[in-house]
């Protein structure tokens, strides 16, 4: 069984995307050739840059991260890339 990443893209316009692969370097080339398999969301806004990427287990573990991440402010998802918080503490539910 394949092991999958969640993974942040930067755009030129310094917008992230946030997306899952068990092949990240494929999926950001996909993006980057602007062909039908890349996201839309890169279409016009330059080549992208892998700029985060974590293996987080299954695919359904990388889609769960991935949704997690989606949620988070643009503050939280650049703490992030410059590491300066893990990946699995944005994660956990806040305690009570």
């Amino acid at each position: 069984m394949a092991e999958w990443s969640v993974y942040l893209v930067r755009a030129q316009d310094g917008s992230l995307y946030t997306g899952v692969s068990n092949d990240v370097e494929r999926r950001v080339a996909e993006h980057a050739s602007g062909g039908p398999r890349g996201a839309k969301f890169f279409r016009g806004k330059g080549p992208p840059e892998l700029v985060f990427q974590e293996t987080v287990g299954d695919r359904s573990q990388a889609l769960r991260a991935e949704a997690a991440i989606k949620k988070l402010r643009k503050e939280d998802k650049e703490r992030l890339v410059r590491r300066e918080v893990e990946l699995h503490t944005l994660l956990s539910p806040p305690r009570s």
